[in-house]
């Protein structure tokens, strides 16, 4: 339960000291308590409306078990919220096992784990690990705006690349181009990939549905940064949304500007609507997009994915726009050979697969689910309603 009438600690702009600050009863609780490893829960004028609680995590890496389907053994999640405030969000639900909510807490109350940099320290220095691939940016966003505050990610792809363990991040957020000198340094020793995550050039639309992202142009000036670079840089480009997204203009923008900025490959597919996201989506749409409430609730039928019908059309259309603008089909995260002395194989000798971001994303989710999706093209869209 969370607890009424705690303190926190808020933070004044004009030094670093802190006070004691009673948070009324009314509104949003600020924090839960007993959070495992809490140490204090702090807001801060840079961050309006954020409490961050910090806490000591007993471990960084997280084992995938055995019997899933993803593509890696091993992830890694600094922050769990995220203030990207996606509508869609498939991580909204992981909140609530934290006794917070999927909506606005999921936003607004982030847990920060203070302390990763020095369990990881300990973690890869354990004879046991192999330095099997670890994924970041599988649930929440290491990138989100907290990581401008408790910088955490430096020192975790120092002790990553440090001690030989190939790693990936998918993001939103433009503050990876701080770290683009510690990523290219880490690419000479380790593989690195990297994979940006946008699915959308409208920024009007982007600042109602993604209101805490950077805009479409600076995530497309941040692909180019990182082509620049020499790091294999794909692209999410998901989720593509039903009559918000899917329009041949809007597809055609898209993609060519995503080839434009230098992607090395692009993965899209339909948006997915799992619990948790899917009762903030419609929330959300009711408010936005009134008159789609009836053809989402019609295309979803109650579930997590759209009808057959409607995949296999959007996979033709698909299929279509990256072949206009030549745009390979995965938006890969390493190369199945290395191309280059900064992308090389992992400790050992092993070879690494091409993960695209969208697997990374929807099978930590949900491992065991399978999509509906055909990939059989289709030439128009049908009539579905």
């Amino acid at each position: 339960m969370r607890w009424e009438g705690q303190t926190i600690a808020a933070e004044t702009a004009a030094a670093s000291v802190e006070v004691d600050e009673q948070v009324p009863a009314t509104g949003p609780a600020p924090a839960l308590l007993p959070l495992a490893g809490l140490q204090r829960s702090v807001r801060t004028p840079e961050f309006a409306g954020i409490t961050f609680h910090e806490v000591h995590a007993k471990s960084l890496l997280n084992h995938v078990p055995a019997t899933s389907a993803m593509p890696f053994a091993w992830t890694i999640n600094p922050y769990r919220g995220c203030s990207h405030a996606c509508v869609y969000c498939f991580a909204r639900k992981t909140h609530t096992y934290l006794d917070l909510d999927a909506g606005p807490d999921f936003d607004s109350q982030l847990v920060v784990k203070v302390n990763a940099v020095e369990v990881l320290h300990a973690e890869v220095r354990r004879r046991s690990w192999a330095r099997p691939h670890v994924a970041l940016g599988t649930n929440t966003d290491p990138y989100q705006r907290a990581e401008g505050r408790y910088r955490l990610m430096p020192g975790i792809i120092g002790e990553l690349a440090g001690s030989g363990t190939p790693f990936s991040i998918l993001t939103k957020g433009t503050l990876l181009a701080r770290d683009l000198p510690l990523l290219t340094a880490a690419a000479k020793d380790v593989p690195v990939g990297v994979g940006i995550s946008l699915a959308m050039v409208d920024p009007a639309l982007q600042r109602r549905v993604e209101p805490g992202t950077p805009t479409p142009a600076a995530r497309l000036d941040l692909i180019r940064r990182l082509a620049d670079a020499g790091l294999p840089c794909g692209v999410m480009a998901m989720p593509i949304l039903p009559w918000l997204t899917d329009s041949d203009e809007a597809l055609d923008g898209l993609f060519g500007a995503l080839a434009a900025a230098g992607a090395s490959g692009v993965t899209a597919g339909a948006l997915h609507l799992r619990p948790g996201a899917r009762e903030w989506w419609f929330t959300w749409l009711a408010a936005e997009h009134p008159q789609l409430v009836g053809r989402y609730r019609r295309l979803y039928g109650g579930g997590t994915y759209a009808t057959k019908e409607y995949t296999t059309w959007l996979a033709g259309r698909l299929r279509y726009f990256r072949r206009r603008h030549g745009l390979g089909s995965s938006a890969r995260f390493f190369r199945d050979e290395p191309e280059s002395a900064a992308v090389g194989t992992a400790p050992g000798g092993r070879r690494l697969l091409d993960y695209g971001p969208h697997e990374l994303a929807r099978r930590e989710a949900a491992s065991s689910s399978r999509t509906a999706a055909s990939s059989a093209p289709a030439a128009e869209q049908p009539a579905l309603f």
